[in-house]
């Protein structure tokens, strides 16, 4: 899981995935009731290797939110689209339900199963609100690059904005007496401040921040240093706003405080961490609220409270989600969000019996008309395969399968109206879609080509057979991502079994689910094992291990624990009981091999590390690979690829034996992601059937490949990745053979000899066969890798990038040792040994001098690699 600010992971404004815009050329192929549809598809699927275009650049989503950790904001805060209901409110008279749900809003009678369309603009709506006098609602309406507040007159099914600042406006919310409205807003600040506005003919004016811009003196863990507000609802009386308050508080989005409409001081009325998305209702008798607390568990549940405050009661309980609660205006009823079965579903609790109903929608009216389109995926022999899948009509919205699980991209190419969104599907599914032209886009990894189908779905309907071709490529391989989190806070509720689906749509052999802290909960606790997770199937193998999460010295993934995870699982969380660094990185990977662990550090670098001028560098990286404690590297992850290999290289070359491994960090149950699972993967040697512990020692021994892209393999001689080549004193030729295979063009495949570039080769598509001669002198080491100036439609990172491990090469059985490299990194001790001697939070002298120990032995591996240098 990354620890990182957003200046720090994006700040060079790059972002996911651009889709292709929907062509309009004639030499374009629509497949409609009169089409040879199985011909259109396979001319398209050659079209679009030809058609998909890299893309310039890439920002965050809503970048104008100026907060750190914009993937946790987006997910745990801002409205997601979901293909089941996200959002819920009651009519006035207790007769009727409003929910988001697809990207529109929805009225349904309570007890009724026909759900009624109220809205179908090009944007997504989120966040209904029903008016008091039942005559409108106001709701929020994401349009790709703002959201803004929107209102519905039922009579004349009219909407109006109601802002229009291009500012992130969310949760409004109407006053008791509809006089008002109150919502959150980043206008002006890029900070969510609370804001209260009079209605004016159905219009917003008197607009007043209620909490200014300010800044806490407290330091914060993941959030920014500007306060914020968030969840509001109202009092009974309408004199007072209830919300989250984050003044003055060290973690979790901020207690739970009462204030006066008119603005003054906040009034404490529960302090406890919460999650972003408390979401307050005051009961209609005024003395109680809901609100959607995990209280210290592992998922929130509901919860009541008297509005004063008092002592929390619990309403319902379970290892799933509820979320996001509504009073019925009768008191007698609680609607609310669960994701128990996985997706979104909407859900009434009988406030006197307990008792759950779920609301059934068994029929959808639609304001256009609709039509089922019939998909199904195939390989090249007519074998049925799952996939990942786009679908996008004219209008650029998307639509997909009830109860597909809809996950967008974190970020955007600035030509896109909005991000791009996918889902997994089975091999054959059946969407609802509007009588229009449709784009449709499936992927199953880097094993296969990307398909492009243009569809025509204002005719009949005729089934779609899709086919996706398998690239080309040599040898057999397992492919693994070694850094996943089943479930991590977000919309849906994920298990191992769906975890083993999300592989197999994406052509991933092995999965690694890393049990890792959300704050103080363990979301994925209970599905910790040391053996094969149950879920595993002949294809595709699920395990579980663990990312240790301290930032202060880095993340790192523990593989094969054999017994145990190790517990807390974090340190150097200030104002906590973990406020201490220790244990240290060190002893977190000494306890993991104790149990037959294997260590690696994950996401490592968004930029190069400037040991000279960076006064708060304290990454224990160069530590711990001297001293032999770890065993892979994601050299491909959630970080800048570059940069991460750019600090690879100057270990490699202080004579650091160190695999490249690589992880997603993929949150796979958010419904905004960083990801599909196996985004990032390693692709270690295949020797006889997938099976864990030959996976692992291939992996530690380094016959591996990392990519978010491209395919690579790379020989010298007999000699692959992972082996060592002994060479002679002076100057030598090295004849090898590389190999590249990817679904989209790329721009470079270079040689690496010891961190500089001695072969390029520009193959400009995705497939080359090269071989060549790289002189080389001394001892050192040689890998291959290919990268994009810029990213690529296909390929859902900040730029396609991938690399082998390194090949050896020893003169005399000694390594290569590098002044330059070993000079870099004693000054990087240098900083870490003054931050460790002036850290006030070790508990006792014991626990800094462990720490100080180790840095001298690391100290004696560089100076003896700067001492006995071999090369500059």
């Amino acid at each position: 899981m990354p620890m990182k600010s957003m200046t720090q992971r994006r700040g060079d404004a790059e972002a996911q995935r651009g889709d292709a815009k929907m062509a309009t050329s004639p030499s374009r192929a629509f497949l409609c009731a009169s089409a040879p549809l199985r011909l259109c598809v396979m001319w398209l699927l050659f079209l679009s290797a030809q058609t998909l275009s890299s893309q310039t650049s890439r920002e965050p989503v809503l970048k104008q939110i100026a907060l750190p950790h914009s993937y946790y904001t987006r997910e745990l805060y801002l409205p997601q689209l979901t293909s089941g209901p996200a959002s819920v409110a009651w009519s006035p008279d207790g007769r009727w339900l409003v929910y988001s749900m697809g990207g529109f809003l929805w009225k349904q009678r309570v007890g009724a199963t026909l759900a009624e369309q109220l809205t179908d603009s090009d944007g997504t709506d989120h966040q209904p609100d029903w008016s008091p006098d039942g005559a409108s609602i106001a709701f929020v309406r994401y349009t790709g690059r703002a959201m803004e507040l929107m209102r519905l007159d039922l009579a004349k099914g009219k909407e109006t904005a109601l802002t229009a600042n291009g500012a992130v406006n969310v949760e409004p919310r109407w006053s008791p007496d509809g006089s008002k409205l109150a919502f959150v807003s980043t206008e002006g600040t890029g900070h969510f401040l609370l804001k209260v506005a009079a209605i004016n003919a159905g219009k917003l004016a008197e607009v007043r921040t209620l909490t200014p811009d300010r800044r806490s003196a407290i330091p914060r863990y993941y959030y920014s240093p500007f306060d914020h507000a968030l969840n509001p609802t109202w009092t009974r009386d309408g004199r007072e706003l209830l919300f989250l308050s984050n003044r003055e508080v060290g973690h979790g989005s901020g207690d739970l405080v009462r204030m006066s409409v008119e603005g003054g001081p906040q009034t404490l009325v529960q302090r406890e961490e919460t999650s972003w998305h408390a979401r307050p209702d005051v009961a209609p008798d005024g003395k109680r609220l809901v609100y959607s607390s995990y209280q210290g568990a592992q998922w929130h549940q509901l919860w009541l409270l008297p509005t004063q405050g008092g002592h929390p009661f619990q309403l319902t309980f379970g290892d799933w989600d509820a979320t996001n609660p509504r009073w019925s205006p009768d008191g007698k009823q609680i609607a609310f969000i669960s994701n128990r079965e996985g997706n979104t579903a909407l859900k009434l609790l009988d406030t006197t019996s307990g008792q759950e109903t779920a609301v059934e929608i068994r029929e959808r009216r639609t304001l256009a008309p609709r039509v089922n389109l019939e998909i199904r995926i195939q390989d090249e022999a007519g074998h049925p395969m799952p996939a990942r899948v786009s679908l996008r009509d004219g209008r650029g919205r998307t639509f997909a399968p009830e109860g597909a699980w809809i996950q967008a991209d974190d970020l955007l190419v600035p030509t896109q109206r909005a991000e791009g969104r996918t889902f997994h599907v089975a091999p054959a599914f059946t969407v609802s879609v509007p009588k229009d032209r449709l784009r449709l886009t499936l992927a199953r990894g880097p094993e296969f080509a990307v398909a492009q189908v243009d569809v025509d779905a204002r005719g009949s309907a005729v089934p779609i057979i899709v086919p996706l071709k398998r690239l080309p490529f040599p040898g057999a391989w397992w492919s693994g991502d070694l850094h996943v989190h089943l479930n991590y806070g977000g919309t849906y509720r994920n298990s191992p079994a769906r975890m083993v689906q999300q592989a197999r749509a994406e052509g991933l052999g092995l999965v690694y689910n890393l049990i890792v802290n959300k704050e103080q909960r363990y979301p994925d606790l209970a599905s910790f094992r040391t053996d094969l997770d149950p879920a595993s199937t002949g294809d595709v193998l699920l395990l579980h291990g663990q990312e240790f999460h301290s930032s202060y010295w880095g993340h790192l993934g523990l593989l094969n624990l054999r017994e145990h995870l190790i517990m807390p699982g974090y340190t150097a969380y200030p104002f906590t009981g973990a406020a201490s660094p220790y244990p240290h990185n060190g002893a977190v990977a000494d306890r993991a091999h104790a149990q037959g662990g294997l260590v690696g550090y994950v996401h490592p670098f968004d930029e190069d590390v400037k040991p000279a001028t960076d006064a708060k560098l304290t990454n224990a990286l160069p530590i711990d690979a001297a001293l032999g404690k770890v065993d892979y590297y994601e050299a491909v992850g959630f970080s800048d690829h570059m940069a991460t290999n750019a600090i690879w290289y100057r270990l490699l070359n202080c004579g650091l034996r160190l695999p490249a491994g690589a992880g997603t960090d993929v949150m796979a149950n958010y419904a905004s992601l960083r990801g599909p699972v196996g985004l990032n993967r390693v692709y270690v040697k295949a020797e006889g059937p997938l099976q864990r512990e030959p996976f692992l020692a291939g992996l530690k021994a380094g016959r591996t490949f990392a990519t978010n892209g491209a395919l690579l393999d790379l020989r010298v001689g007999k000699a692959a990745p992972g082996d060592t080549l002994e060479l002679g004193a002076g100057a030598q030729e090295l004849e090898y053979a590389a190999t590249l295979r990817s679904n989209h063009p790329v721009d470079h495949l270079e040689l690496i000899w010891n961190g500089e570039v001695v072969g390029h080769h520009a193959p400009k598509s995705g497939t080359a066969d090269v071989t060549g001669r790289v002189k080389v002198k001394g001892p050192g080491w040689l890998l291959l890798r290919a990268w994009n100036d810029a990213p690529h439609a296909n390929v859902l990172d900040i730029y396609p990038f991938a690399t082998t491990s390194p090949i050896y090469a020893v003169v005399a059985g000694k390594p290569v040792r590098s002044k330059a490299a070993a000079t870099y990194f004693l000054a990087w001790l240098d900083r870490i040994q003054k931050a460790t001697e002036a850290h006030p939070d070790y508990r006792t002298a014991g626990e800094r001098e462990a720490v100080l120990a180790d840095i001298r032995k690391a100290r004696a591996v560089y100076e003896a690699c700067r001492d006995g240098a071999n090369a500059p």
